[in-house]
């Protein structure tokens, strides 16, 4: 099935800036809604507590349910619907770690059938210590962190033929990193300043393939984060397994089209980068927007369909592949040509 003509020649390079101006936009939009929310709003995987979802037999008032709490010594625990209105589901946070062996259950079954008069049911109890929460944490990051710079080496050689260089590098930040981590160094500010001496260290080494993949990346996760945090959604291991399928499949799509401009470069030697470029964006644009559809089908199958469980990790993944897509045609492939440009002056 072929819905976009082979011969199509739209100028998408032609309007980068255009592009550029938006991604800063989002990305100024997602920092300032980190900044003034403290930080991703952390689910009990990464700050620690206890979460309970109970099921009453009827509607039932979450303030009903506080009071219940309250008769137990959970006053400061917080309540929030849970999946359909119908359903009456609810999940119940704090920020103590309520081990079973205390009979917690028993009695958070006794004092909410006591405050709302129905019957209740446990349908689960997730408990994570806070030190658990802080390595949790950590080990995501450092997992993202590697997972970008393995991506940069397998870029700067298949597409530049640089692996040693690429190689010593990655090993010299990854040895700079574990021993850093050592010191007792914040791990959030020790990968923001990791990814800032990677991005400077790419440009004097005029890695430009593994520059414009490895900016898109970052501009991907980071718009998605922002999303997160202003739609006051909770970061989990589930998100953080989505940030990584994010900064796969958008890579994966990056690789088709500078695939396809290393293939151009040869066969229109003569012409202009900005024309491969563009080129080779549009020959690969039915390939792109049939891959980023059908993904998406299922996707929002997944969000509309697959409960409450699933609904946060799906609803991540939407809005990764919708950007990661708009990031392999309007970040990843103009970065090459900026950086083209900026090494001939």
């Amino acid at each position: 099935m072929q819905f976009i003509k082979p011969d199509i020649d739209i100028n998408f390079i032609g309007k980068r800036k255009i592009g550029f101006v938006l991604s800063l936009i989002l990305i100024i939009i997602s920092i300032g809604s980190l900044v003034i929310n403290g930080g991703p709003k952390q689910g009990i995987d990464f700050a620690g507590g206890t979460l309970i979802q109970v099921k009453f037999k009827a509607d039932t008032q979450p303030d009903d349910i506080k009071k219940g709490l309250g008769t137990i010594g959970m006053q400061k625990a917080s309540v929030q619907q849970f999946g359909e209105i119908k359903l009456n589901e609810y999940l119940i946070r704090t920020e103590i770690p309520l081990l079973a062996a205390e009979g917690i259950s028993k009695k958070l079954v006794a004092a909410l059938a006591k405050a709302t008069g129905q019957q209740v049911e446990i349908r689960r109890v997730e408990t994570v210590g806070a030190q658990v929460g802080q390595d949790l944490r950590e080990k995501a990051l450092f997992a993202m962190f590697y997972a970008l710079l393995f991506i940069t080496i397998y870029i700067s050689g298949r597409f530049e033929f640089k692996w040693l260089i690429s190689g010593i590098m990655a090993a010299a930040l990854m040895g700079a990193v574990y021993v850093a981590s050592l010191l007792a160094v914040s791990v959030s500010v020790l990968m923001l300043v990791a990814l800032v001496v990677t991005l400077f260290l790419f440009w004097l080494l005029k890695l430009r393939y593994a520059m414009g993949a490895i900016v898109a990346l970052i501009h991907d996760v980071m718009i998605t984060v922002g999303l997160f945090s202003i739609m006051g959604k909770e970061f989990t291991l589930p998100i953080i397994a989505a940030l990584l399928t994010i900064i796969g499949y958008s890579l994966n799509d990056t690789i088709i089209v500078f695939d396809r401009i290393r293939e151009n470069s040869r066969k229109h030697h003569k012409r202009p980068l900005e024309y491969v470029i563009n080129r080779s964006v549009n020959e690969t644009l039915s390939r792109t927007i049939l891959t980023s559809v059908t993904t998406l089908i299922v996707l929002v199958s997944l969000f509309l369909l697959g409960g409450g469980i699933i609904h946060d990790f799906a609803f991540a993944m939407i809005a990764g592949v919708v950007i990661g897509t708009y990031s392999s045609v309007y970040v990843a492939s103009p970065i090459i040509l900026s950086l083209q440009g900026n090494q001939r002056k």
